[in-house]
């Protein structure tokens, strides 16, 4: 306990630091305030939002490109659905007709048979 320093003496001691962190910072800021000016501060801010804002116009329409993409592979996947939709109920018909018309003839010739 003896070899502690006391709530006083540490409240000095933590004064004493902000005393010279403050004079740090105050020293820090000086000297930036030296090495860049207030002028090529606002030029270099004003570049940089001009930056942002030209990204943000590039995203927004890489978005509504995209959307519009999306929007055409919907469409396209809908035409190609209908078109083998299409395509199936041909085949269906190709198959159905030949087969109705062979039935058709067959009750034919055996009409004509059994009518006689």
């Amino acid at each position: 306990m003896a070899d502690e320093p006391s709530n006083g003496e540490l409240g000095r001691q933590i004064g004493a630091l902000q005393a010279a962190l403050d004079a740090r910072f105050g020293e820090l800021n000086s000297r930036l305030d030296k090495v860049v000016s207030l002028d090529v501060y606002t030029i270099q801010t004003t570049h940089v939002e001009q930056r942002l804002a030209h990204l943000q116009a590039d995203i927004q329409q890489v978005r509504s490109e995209r959307n519009s993409l999306e929007d055409a592979f919907e469409q396209y996947q809908r035409d190609e659905a209908k078109r083998r939709e299409d395509e199936r109920q041909k085949r269906l018909y190709q198959a159905v007709i030949p087969v109705l018309l062979a039935l058709l003839s067959a009750v034919i010739a055996v009409w004509a048979v059994v009518a006689r």
